[in-house]
């Protein structure tokens, strides 16, 4: 009778390769063969699958638990899109977003003004209340507006995205993304105890203010960087020093953002950074503005040269129809005045800090406490299909419930009529419709790569597998290349909220 021997066990290298292999696989069919979303995450999920079934040995039943938390998950994140979005549409259509865009159009005749308040300013505004690609949406058309060229526009609304992003609909990248990230098979609360965290808030608090203060060493430089890139490619003279010359402005307004951004990630929570900064900024930089408080002289105003001259490249088309999706024709509608049409973001902000509480002045704990209060409010899916695999919905916690509750106070506010009310949510759903394809493949993909232990083979779970393989690659010259891993991330799946989710563990497992 033959010897037997012992199956052969697969080297770690050979493992974190193929716990790799998912994330390739979207990278390769949305990335290099571009393809649409909607058809390279299924892919992706199915390349999870497999090797989750046929490789770890995972059983099913963990499989499809983890598949299911991930719908529940993808459902709650498309909850909060909604509510982000719905809460837009209905200013657009009660005519408010034109009054918030005609009140930076008198503050500065100079472009590199007017872009920092526009883009800098208050796209970290709208990243922070909506997030999603919001401030494409708005910021840019904005700047086009002004008498920007549509591709100088594009290019700096997505410059300044690298600061605020982080924080973006009211903190879910971090309080969603981080969070289910790192909270694997149980919950946060639970990795929380187990690393020595007082709670997941304490936890989520700590990664947020470390977040906030690195964006805002890079973020003071964003501005001037902008303004630069914009004189030297869209300037009559493509000088980089006619955007430097801006720098005492841009350094305050970078200040403005950055140091209420950092107080308030410290203070208040991953929920209000990019909200609560943004707005301050606007506040602090538009009063200065208006003074000509570090402004160029009028004398001195820097602009695009003769549209006749700009190239065919800078230009778009922008019809009629166009305008009225961005909202900047409502005929017929009633005029909102500045401080109804700013009022539901002022709501958003309140309410979240209110309901982020641990207690209320003059009010002890254990009689009242706002977070707890909020979270009572929830269905817990303990073990599913018998695993260890479980999920607490918190629905009146999530920003989604604030955003249609601010939604209805614009809608009472502004005096809207049915039909445009009803128009709003119906152009809310479409979005939604159009981005859930992707997002029901995307999380529970995440979700099977995240718990992927305990199979029969006994190898570690993917994201563990494949900090290992890096760790003996790159050792402890790995701080050098972990940040570009979050750019790779939100390349691959089109989120930082995303990016976070698939890779918070994995990054944490290499660092430890």
């Amino acid at each position: 009778m033959l010897p037997r021997f012992p199956k052969p066990r697969m080297s770690d290298l050979v493992l974190a390769l193929l716990a790799l292999l998912p994330i390739l696989a979207v990278a390769i069919f949305l990335v290099i063969l571009s393809m649409p979303a909607s058809r390279a995450m299924p892919i992706g999920f199915g390349v999870c699958l497999l090797l989750a079934l046929f490789v770890w040995r995972v059983a099913p039943l963990q499989v499809l638990a983890a598949s299911t938390k991930g719908l529940i998950i993808a459902g709650e994140l498309l909850y909060i899109i909604f509510g982000a979005i719905f809460l837009l549409n209905t200013l657009k259509y009660s005519s408010a977003l034109e009054t918030i865009r005609n009140s930076f159009r008198n503050l500065s005749s100079d472009r590199r003004v007017q872009v920092i308040i526009v883009a800098w300013l208050f796209g970290t505004f709208i990243e922070g209340s909506a997030g999603f690609g919001t401030p494409a949406a708005i910021a840019v058309p904005l700047l086009v507006g002004l008498g920007f060229p549509p591709l100088a526009a594009v290019i700096s609304g997505m410059i300044v995205q690298s600061t605020p992003v982080s924080f973006g609909a009211v903190g879910t990248p971090i309080l969603f993304g981080v969070s289910t990230g790192l909270a694997g098979a149980g919950s946060t609360a639970e990795f929380a105890a187990a690393n020595g965290f007082a709670s997941d808030r304490a936890l989520l608090i700590l990664v947020g203010s470390r977040v906030a203060l690195l964006h805002a060493i890079a973020g003071t430089l964003i501005p001037l960087a902008m303004v630069c890139t914009m004189t030297r490619f869209f300037g009559e003279r493509r000088s980089f020093r006619e955007g430097i010359e801006i720098w005492p402005f841009a350094i305050f307004a970078a200040f403005s953002m950055t140091i209420p951004y950092t107080v308030v990630a410290i203070f208040l929570g991953p929920e209000f950074p990019s909200l609560l900064g943004g707005l301050i900024g606007l506040g602090i930089v538009t009063t200065a503005a208006r003074a000509e408080f570090l402004t160029p002289p009028r004398d001195q105003t820097w602009d695009f040269g003769d549209k006749a001259t700009w190239e065919s490249e800078w230009l778009g088309k922008q019809t009629d129809a166009s305008r009225q999706i961005h909202g900047e024709t409502n005929n017929g509608v009633p005029k909102v005045g500045a401080c109804a049409a700013w009022l539901p973001y002022l709501v958003v902000a309140l309410i979240l800090v209110i309901t982020r509480q641990q207690s209320l002045p003059g009010i002890d704990e254990a009689t009242f406490s706002p977070v707890k209060w909020i979270k009572s409010w929830q269905v817990n899916l303990e073990a599913m299909f018998g695993t260890t695999i479980s999920h607490s919905v918190q629905p009146i916690y999530l920003p989604g419930t604030v955003f249609l509750i601010a939604s209805g106070v614009a809608f009472l506010a502004h005096r809207m009529s049915w039909s445009r009310y009803r128009k709003a949510f119906s152009d809310s759903a479409k979005t939604i419709l159009a981005a859930s394809v992707a997002l029901v493949f995307t999380v529970p993909m995440v979700q099977v790569f995240l718990n992927s232990g305990g199979g029969a083979e006994g190898y570690e779970k993917m994201p563990l597998a494949l900090a290992i393989g890096v760790k003996q690659i790159a050792g402890e010259a790995w701080p050098l290349f972990a940040t570009f891993i979050g750019g790779i991330g939100a390349s691959i799946a089109g989120s930082n909220t995303i990016s976070n989710m698939m890779l918070s563990l994995f990054q944490f497992n290499v660092a430890e």
